[in-house]
């Protein structure tokens, strides 16, 4: 399923990006002081010089400054648990990359480098649920929490009136993808008697194939 919004609606979504680019920067930089394994360090200091090069991108897009922070916000300490906080908001970064790049196709790089930052994650999240046992059920629990406070997360990413006539399509649609990708990792389980959305089946399809990785992580 492919949304598409008017012209009149790029502000807005170029707007939410500044934002979400500059929580995202925060969040990473607060991740580094967590307890990570090495190669995953590595990778956030790399990730924070590229969200920083984002935000000043839409900073001069919009002519506006993000809003600064005295303190970084708090992440978890725990790696399962912190893995699946930056794997869903990355998932969450990628829908509104793809709703971007419809309007701005010139900024098509912005998207690519979402790309490589679920994928990333996305393996580190494979690589803890293998273990199983307890450090899977912690993923698994901490997967469940970030999804429940999903919805009212999207809502304010939709808040803007110009979306107003769009909102639930894309709402429904955003949920049904990262709900999707959540399946087909082994985050979320399907109950008994719970049906799927055919788009979440097909988009779990996809992500469960094995995929080539962009970059060198």
């Amino acid at each position: 399923m492919t949304l598409s919004l008017p012209s009149s609606c790029e502000r807005a979504i170029l707007e939410q990006f500044l934002k979400a680019e500059a929580m995202a920067l925060w969040a990473v930089r607060s991740a580094q002081a967590q307890d990570v394994p090495p190669g995953v360090l590595q990778f956030l200091r790399r990730h924070e010089e590229e969200e920083a090069q984002h935000l000043k991108q839409f900073e001069l897009l919009l002519g506006v400054n993000s809003h600064g922070k005295t303190a970084l916000p708090r992440m978890p300490n725990q790696w399962r648990v912190l893995a699946v906080h930056l794997y869903g908001y990355e998932t969450l970064g990628l829908e509104f990359a793809k709703l971007l790049v419809q309007l701005r196709p010139d900024l098509t790089s912005i998207l690519e480098d979402e790309e490589v930052h679920v994928g990333f994650f996305e393996h580190e999240v494979r690589a803890i649920l293998i273990h199983g046992g307890r450090i899977a059920d912690g993923a698994r629990q901490a997967a469940q929490a970030w999804r429940r406070r999903l919805p009212r997360t999207v809502d304010r990413y939709l808040h803007d009136e110009c979306l107003a006539p769009f909102r639930e399509d894309l709402q429904r649609h955003i949920l049904d993808v990262i709900d999707a990708r959540f399946l087909a990792v082994g985050l979320l389980a399907r109950t008994a008697g719970q049906g799927v959305s055919p788009v979440t089946m097909a988009i779990a399809f996809r992500v469960n194939r094995p995929q080539k990785m962009r970059r060198n992580l």
